[in-house]
């Protein structure tokens, strides 16, 4: 089985569903990582960009991706990214790995870039084409989730759970490549953050660590 993760920038991927990557990919499933955006000038220094994006790399063969692709949308600025464009590049990536279930941000995230891959993602899997995805979930990332202003579009209300009390220690393994992103506690992207919500998560429903998704499409 093919899996897609589709993230807006480099770690949203092993922050949101680092465990699950893992487990899939242990299980002997393909899975695929598409980094939409990529930091750009005068925003973000071109080292520093190129550094996130060699750990990206790392972290993502480490969780067992076969491959991450990178689209180099401007990260921060994909407002002024013609729409037919942003959409047709993911539609070509969900052609090219023809998933069985696609991962994506929650469009409630406080970051736009977030909201916009998802409304882009939603147009390329929509149910017209050769290849139709049947499952369809969004994943929580710490630092973006629940931030925004509060209301009931924004909420993420998680209804899928995936058991990663085998995979929590590669989850955090990968996170540690990312040196350039993470920060300690009490910071959202701290190791003690991720732990804490893994083990909500998985308290929620009687596991030891856990991810949480929303149900966007499930066809069966």
């Amino acid at each position: 089985m093919n899996i897609l993760v589709i993230a807006p920038h480099p770690d949203d991927e092993a922050l949101g569903c680092g465990g699950t990557i893992a487990k899939y990919a242990a299980e002997g499933h393909e899975v695929y990582v598409c980094i939409v955006t990529k930091g750009c000038e005068p925003l973000f220094p071109e080292r520093d960009v190129e550094k996130t994006r060699e750990e990206c790399k790392m972290a993502d063969q480490l969780l067992g991706v076969k491959k991450t692709v990178f689209l180099d949308f401007p990260a921060a600025m994909l407002e002024d990214v013609r729409r037919y464009e942003l959409n047709g590049a993911i539609l070509d990536a969900v052609m090219d790995i023809k998933p069985e279930i696609v991962f994506l941000p929650h469009r409630g995230d406080m970051q736009l870039d977030h909201k916009l891959i998802v409304d882009a993602s939603m147009v390329a899997l929509r149910p017209k084409y050769t290849h139709t995805v049947k499952k369809i979930l969004s994943y929580e990332t710490m630092s973006e989730t629940g931030w925004d202003v509060p209301n009931c579009v924004n909420e993420f209300i998680p209804t899928a759970y995936s058991d990663i009390t085998k995979y929590i220690d590669r989850k955090l393994e990968a996170l540690r490549i990312f040196k350039s992103q993470m920060t300690g506690y009490p910071g959202a992207r701290s190791e003690e953050a991720v732990m804490a919500l893994a083990m909500y998560r998985g308290a929620s429903m009687n596991m030891r660590y856990a991810e949480a998704f929303s149900v966007i499409r499930d066809v069966f």
